[in-house]
């Protein structure tokens, strides 16, 4: 495939989406191997695809493959690298001279009170920026020297601070793509990721619409509960009137029946 336009994030960056292997269509090949002949006249793809993605059927996800080109700046790499399931090639300090581009939010924001790992609203600092700024230069002129001073590549860049933006090639497969997704799309991800994250969904989404949809309903926008918490729950509302909601919402047949034992058991 031709690459994609390539969508801005943040104040430097981007994701572009290179190029796919699979879509809809693959994830339905790959399953009805698994289901035998005759499957895909008891099923259209749209439920075959609703009902692998509702049973954690995870392998004919696999088949689908999205490589992306992204810039991004150091510190949201190292968040996305402790996805271990992707395939990767970054720009290498060793063999380049890194370029003077660095992350300058719009706005700063302050620590959470609450959360040890996270921020929340604004800050309005102007010497917070300048000391950002400052920091920058001084730190590129440092490396720049160290390079005049014949300081290996290599060894150069350890000057260097986390705003720095860098780029990657990167490989990954839907199932897992999907999981990266359901962590850095949510509230509790640092914003500068989730930015990413919502750029890589809308390409995605583009390709695998029928898949998208699922997960949306199942995993995305979904949860999964404790032991605790469904008995809780069964001990407020009677099996008769969870099925009536379930109706209300459009649930009915195999899916119904579904729903009512997830909360209730078989019955």
């Amino acid at each position: 495939m031709e690459p994609t336009r390539a969508i801005s994030v943040l104040d430097k960056g981007f994701v572009r989406l290179v190029d796919v292997m699979g879509d809809d269509g693959a994830i339905v090949q790959a399953a009805r191997v698994s289901y035998g002949a005759g499957t895909k006249t008891v099923r259209e793809d749209a439920a075959l695809i609703d009902y692998l993605m509702r049973h954690r059927h995870t392998s004919p996800f696999e088949m689908v493959e999205f490589k992306f080109h992204v810039k991004a700046p150091l510190f949201v790499v190292r968040q996305w690298f402790r996805h271990r399931t992707a395939s990767v090639n970054e720009v290498s300090g060793r063999y380049s001279v890194l370029k003077d581009e660095f992350y300058e939010p719009a706005a700063f924001r302050r620590q959470a009170r609450r959360n040890k790992q996270g921020s929340e609203g604004e800050l309005e600092d102007e010497e917070a920026r300048a000391l950002l700024q400052e920091a920058e230069e001084k730190a590129y002129q440092a490396y720049e020297r160290l390079l005049e001073k014949g300081v290996a590549r290599e060894m150069a860049r350890m000057v260097l601070p986390l705003n720095l933006y860098t780029e990657f090639y990167w490989k990954q497969d839907l199932h897992n793509l999907f999981h990266f997704l359901k962590l850095r799309l949510a509230p509790e991800a640092q914003w500068e990721i989730r930015q990413y994250a919502q750029a890589i969904a809308e390409l995605v989404k583009a390709h695998v619409p029928l898949a998208w949809r699922s997960y949306e309903e199942h995993v995305l926008h979904g949860a999964s509960l404790s032991r605790t918490e469904l008995a809780a729950l069964r001990g407020l509302i009677t099996p008769e009137l969870y099925e009536k909601a379930l109706t209300s919402l459009g649930l009915s047949g195999s899916r119904l029946k579904e729903a009512l034992e997830k909360l209730f058991g078989p019955g």
